[in-house]
């Protein structure tokens, strides 16, 4: 998928590849998708609980005319994400 040009839908122009920082660990992290649904925990206020299971870095692409963003996970992002 990073080499592949994304085009944006509303505007026909070439979009930017880039992502959606997590900055939850007190350092930069690239978001992933993780197959399932998210489980809320007992013992933190506001917490979720993530099983272990298949994780996909999240690549993001913007229209640098309109700002549309468009979202795709797949290994080929290859960033560390657990």
């Amino acid at each position: 998928m990073p080499e592949k040009k994304v085009i944006c839908p509303k505007r026909n122009m070439r979009m930017e590849r880039g992502f959606i920082p997590d900055y939850s660990r007190g350092t930069v992290l690239v978001g992933c998708w993780l197959k399932g649904v998210p489980q809320k925990t007992s013992w933190l206020l506001g917490s979720t609980q993530a099983s272990s299971g298949e994780y996909f870095p999240i690549g993001a692409f913007r229209c640098p005319q309109c700002g549309f963003v468009e979202l795709y996970a797949d290994e080929s992002f290859d960033a560390e994400c657990r």
